[in-house]
C-alpha cells in the first residue's frame, strides 16, 4: 500500500531550500579549501581531511540537493542559482559529471 505524500507548507518548502542553500555553501567551502592546497590553514572548512574525503562529504551534499531537486516540484519562485552553480561545481569536482 502506498503512502500519499501531503502538499507540504510554505515553511517546510522555506526550510528545505535554506537547507540546499546550506549544503550548496558546504560544498562552496571544501572546494575552495582544496583549491589552496598547501596554503590551506586549519581555520579553513575541511582542511583535515584528504582529497577523497573531501570528495566524499561533497558527493554526500550534492546527493542532499539532487534529491530535493528531482523528488519536489513546489518551490515556486525560489531561486536556485546557488544551488545549481554548487551542484555543477560539485559534480565537476568530484568527477561525477
Amino acid at each position: 500500500m502506498e503512502i500519499e505524500e501531503l502538499p507540504r507548507t510554505t515553511e517546510q518548502i522555506e526550510q528545505a531550500h535554506k537547507a540546499c542553500l546550506d549544503g550548496a555553501r558546504n560544498i562552496d567551502r571544501v572546494i575552495a579549501t582544496h583549491a589552496k592546497g598547501s596554503d590551506a590553514v586549519s581555520s579553513d572548512f575541511g582542511s583535515d581531511m584528504t582529497h577523497e574525503e573531501k570528495k566524499a562529504r561533497v558527493r554526500r551534499s550534492v546527493g542532499y540537493l539532487k534529491y530535493q531537486k528531482e523528488n519536489y516540484d513546489d518551490w515556486g519562485k525560489l531561486d536556485f542559482a546557488v544551488i545549481d552553480k554548487a551542484i555543477a561545481d560539485a559534480d565537476t569536482f568530484t568527477g561525477d559529471k
